[in-house]
């Protein structure tokens, strides 16, 4: 996340509380037009949402979420700059690989989120690393500040892709888009073939995204999903927001600055990091880029609620497929956001440091499929 601490400060939606009104006059964001869900909301006692905006051309990136809030009007869900500055950034002042793509909105993660550490290439562009004895080679797209800082892979394969077959339907209370992202060999970096099926859904009560990636290929691949969205913090007041995470372990990283995980599971309970309680624990000025698991499942769903009592604001972001073995939360104090990844796996899925543990990528061989889901509900405290 280091690119993006050193760019807080640029942007806009760091500099109070939830942005409203997007009626800029933007139509079209990666080369695709960007495509818009809405629906009027209908309760005068309960929070509803009433839309989501997202980039086709951008590999079906949740750019942004609106909620309404009787008594207080439209609230953004997603810390994210309005459209203007959003293509702005993503259409002008993006890197090669879309490295902005990921610090704002909710990107979609594939074929892997998080970090990946590997051999580098002599100009340092690249990195290769192995998969049951096979070599995969990806862009060391990402680095931190210190001079010990080693450039490594991180979040994936789609940031810049486009979507083909994009359909919108009305849906009982609201409505859905469906686009398919035929990834292929995620530009050469990957084993076999992919296609990904996204599907975004709004109703008053929730929000749905899935994401089902099909190996079409004829060979086996290792596959995760996760995405990457930024929740907005109303108030503010990030020191008495509220974070309830259901995991009992975290992952021990060197330092916060390359945040690579050393292969270590810690217990959370008497710790920082045991965030379990009921109602969720205040941030105060504690910084954290952790991940968490061996994860509390209930109802079907491993939830995490994050609360800002004094907007009298909460949401609630509910993981609905069984392969999500982890969560990433990053959370620097100066931000007014929270950053809750739902991901299949560990950081550094492939390194040595895990020894024989299962760091729960999943493998496809050829013609399986692998889904994610994840809701989110807004809420009164």
């Amino acid at each position: 996340m280091n690119l993006f601490v050193s760019a807080l400060s640029s942007l806009p939606l760091l500099a109070g509380s939830a942005l409203v009104g997007h009626a800029q006059a933007v139509t079209e964001i990666g080369g695709q037009k960007v495509v818009t869900l809405t629906r009027a909301a209908v309760s005068t006692t309960k929070p509803e949402f009433t839309s989501i905006t997202l980039a086709p051309g951008r590999g079906m990136e949740i750019l942004q979420i609106t909620a309404n809030f009787p008594g207080k009007g439209s609230v953004d869900v997603l810390a994210s700059p309005d459209l203007a500055e959003v293509k702005k950034m993503l259409d002008t002042e993006d890197t090669g690989f879309g490295d902005l793509g990921y610090r704002l909105g909710a990107a979609f993660l594939v074929p892997y989120p998080n970090r990946i550490r590997g051999k580098l290439s002599a100009d340092g562009k690249m990195l290769t690393t192995e998969w049951e004895g096979r070599t995969l080679t990806l862009p060391a797209n990402n680095v931190g500040h210190l001079p010990t800082a080693e450039r490594h892979a991180m979040h994936g394969l789609i940031l810049k892709s486009k979507t083909d077959d994009i359909k919108v339907v009305q849906v009982p209370g609201g409505e859905q888009v469906t686009g398919v992202i035929h990834a292929g060999s995620f530009g050469g970096h990957w084993f076999s073939k992919t296609d990904l099926v996204v599907t975004i859904t709004l109703t008053g009560d929730s929000v749905d995204a899935s994401m089902v990636a099909h190996n079409v290929g004829d060979e086996s691949e290792p596959m995760a999903i996760a995405w990457h969205p930024y929740f907005n913090l109303p108030s503010g007041d990030r020191t008495q927001v509220k974070v309830q995470i259901p995991g009992s372990q975290a992952a021990e990283v060197d330092n916060y600055d390359n945040v690579f995980p050393t292969g270590k599971l810690l217990p959370v309970k008497g710790t920082r990091f045991d965030l379990s309680a009921p109602g969720g624990v205040a941030l105060g000025k504690e910084f954290f880029d952790d991940n968490w698991s061996h994860l509390d499942w209930k109802g079907g769903a491993v939830t995490v609620v994050v609360t800002d009592p004094a907007a009298h604001y909460g949401v609630k972001i509910e993981g609905l497929s069984p392969e999500i073995k982890t969560i990433q939360m990053f959370a620097p104090p100066m931000a007014h956001f929270v950053a809750i990844e739902h991901q299949y796996n560990f950081a550094d899925p492939f390194g040595k440091e895990w020894g024989t543990m299962d760091t729960a990528m999943v493998t496809l061989k050829p013609g399986e499929s692998t889904k994610w889901h994840v809701r989110l509900q807004v809420f009164v405290p």
